[in-house]
Order: structure tokens, then C-alpha cells, then sequence
């Protein structure tokens, strides 16, 4: 599968904007400014398709980049606590919406940072996708941060902490050194794939 051939498609801010869902996606959700735009990058090789803020809470836009086989779609991080309570109920019912579109969704990749405990936001997320049955990993962003003891006691932390989510696959992720990207490549063809069969 090739995941260099991409473009950036098309960028939704209310509902009624959402593309056709003609393709299996491959949707990307997390926190803001955990390192969402960053692991869409590595995957696709470029530097700068999705892009990478330093002020967290920008992406306010359901953002789609097609591939041959598949689209990514990138959703607005959640969780950040400057920007307004309109803003946020905007964001909340983009999201709802587009899960709510009877989308050909193929993978949902729920991204945590691997330092920090799952925030409530993480935990309704995570509850929302696992009650709905939907197909979903959780990829651990940050993984280069941690020293090898400090990184395998989070890993013992993060099986306790989503220990009642039985089945859902964790893959730690370095966008610095790219381990994990092989892992996550696989799971989105297998997935693909499933789709299409």
C-alpha cells in the first residue's frame, strides 16, 4: 500500500461541508497538541501535510488528505482549554456529525500521549468508540520522551488504566525515531482491507 502518494483534499468546518465518503478513512483523534499532525506526517513522509502547531487547539476543521486506496481524516483536538465554550459545542457537534454521517470508516486511530494518564476527554472518547463497536487502536504519541524505565513503567500504567477495554491493540509511537510506524502501517492495510473484502 502506498502511503506516499497523498494530497491534502479538502477541510470541513460545519457539517454540511463534509465531503462525500466515497473511500475507506482512516480517522485520526486525540487530544490537542498530541501529536496528531505529527504521526500523519511520518506516515506519509512529508514534513508538512498536516500542520504541526505549537499552539495547541488550531486544527478547528475536520481535514481530509487522500491516498490512492483510502483517506485520512484528521479531527479537531479536543481538550484545549482556551478557546471558547462556542467554539468547543462547534467542535463537539462537528465531530458528532461526522460520526454520525454513516461514513465508510475504516479505522479510528485514538492517539494518547504515553507520559500522562488518559485525560476525561480521552476516557469518553475511548468509551464512545468501544460502546459503538467501532474499529479502533490506541497509538501512545511520545514515546521518545520517556527513558527506557520510565517508559516501560507507563507501559504497565496504560495496560492498568484501559484495562476494562478488552482487545483494543496499543501501539507506542516515536515521531522523532519512527518506532511504531511500521506496526501502525500494518494495522491501517489490515483494516483496509477488511473493508474492502
Amino acid at each position: 500500500m502506498n502511503f506516499n502518494e497523498v494530497s491534502f483534499e479538502f477541510a470541513a468546518g460545519t457539517v454540511n461541508q463534509l465531503p462525500k465518503s466515497d473511500m475507506p478513512e482512516v480517522v485520526f483523534s486525540g487530544h490537542s497538541n498530541v501529536g496528531k499532525s505529527s504521526l500523519i506526517n511520518k506516515l506519509v513522509q512529508r514534513k508538512a501535510l498536516a500542520r504541526v502547531s505549537a499552539q495547541p487547539g488550531k486544527t478547528a476543521t475536520v481535514n481530509f488528505y487522500k491516498l490512492q486506496e483510502f483517506r485520512m481524516v484528521d479531527l479537531p483536538g479536543y481538550g484545549y482549554a482556551k478557546v471558547s465554550k462556542a467554539e468547543k459545542q462547534r467542535w463537539a457537534s462537528l465531530v458528532e456529525g461526522y460520526f454520525s454521517d454513516n461514513r465508510n470508516i475504516a479505522l479510528i486511530i485514538q492517539i494518547i500521549d504515553i507520559r500522562h494518564k488518559p485525560t476525561k476527554d480521552d476516557y469518553d472518547m475511548i468509551n464512545f468508540l468501544y460502546q459503538c463497536n467501532a474499529p479502533f487502536v490506541i497509538v501512545l504519541t511520545k514515546k521518545d520522551k520517556l527513558k527506557k524505565t520510565a517508559y516501560e513503567k507507563r507501559i504497565d500504567e496504560i495496560m492498568d488504566e484501559l484495562e476494562e477495554y478488552e482487545g483494543v491493540q496499543l501501539i507506542p509511537f516515536s515521531a522523532i525515531d519512527g518506532s511504531g510506524l511500521d506496526d501502525i502501517k500494518e494495522v491501517i492495510e489490515e483494516y483496509i482491507k477488511e473493508t474492502e473484502g
